[in-house]
């Protein structure tokens, strides 16, 4: 009998995660050994089917979780996603240059929350800043794969536990998710 974890799926994906496994309110403060026992559970303890593709969302940095991923799955290449904040990229730029270190393909970097647009006045409000990833993508020779605007349906989809893609497939919010999977799956060889 196969005694590994099942993932949970719906809309057609499969997902784990450690939020999964623990109790709603239950902290996961962890050091080291026990963050790379759980990614190991998390990457081989899963009765995972046949996968076109699998993505890993890591927390932001360079530490024990990048490099045990690194040194225990042979990636196609990472994604980098941050804010357009330079604080924020700082963090970007670190996983960047650890990601060439070990020679995994920078695939590119998202801009995430990059622009909100006021529902009552219509107007563009760049809360976290004006094009910092986009800019940042230029100096590194990096490719900005897109831009996620900072939008509340975004949230309430994720709370109703419905994505964004299904709740309002013709939104603009929709519409960024979808152009960033569509250009990664032909880069990927996927399409």
């Amino acid at each position: 009998m196969d005694n590994r974890l099942l993932p949970l799926t719906a809309y057609g994906l499969k997902a784990m995660s450690m939020g999964f496994l623990v109790p709603q309110d239950a902290p996961i403060a962890w050091r080291g050994l026990m963050v790379q026992k759980a990614m190991n559970q998390l990457m081989f303890e899963v009765n995972w089917p046949k996968l076109d593709l699998l993505i890993l969302d890591l927390p932001p940095g360079t530490g024990d979780v990048q490099l045990t991923i690194t040194q225990s799955l042979q990636l196609a290449g990472a994604i980098i996603v941050s804010t357009p904040q330079e604080l924020a990229l700082r963090d970007a730029v670190r996983g960047i240059d650890l990601f060439k270190k070990v020679n995994v393909p920078i695939l590119g970097m998202i801009q995430n929350m990059s622009t909100f647009t006021c529902t009552n006045c219509g107007h563009d409000h760049d809360i976290f800043g004006l094009d910092g990833a986009r800019k940042k993508c230029e100096q590194l020779g990096v490719k900005l794969l897109g831009d996620i605007p900072l939008h509340p349906r975004i949230c309430h989809d994720a709370d109703a536990g419905k994505p964004t893609v299904v709740a309002d497939p013709n939104g603009p919010q929709a519409r960024a998710f979808t152009k960033i999977f569509s250009d990664l799956a032909s880069e990927l060889s996927l399409a």
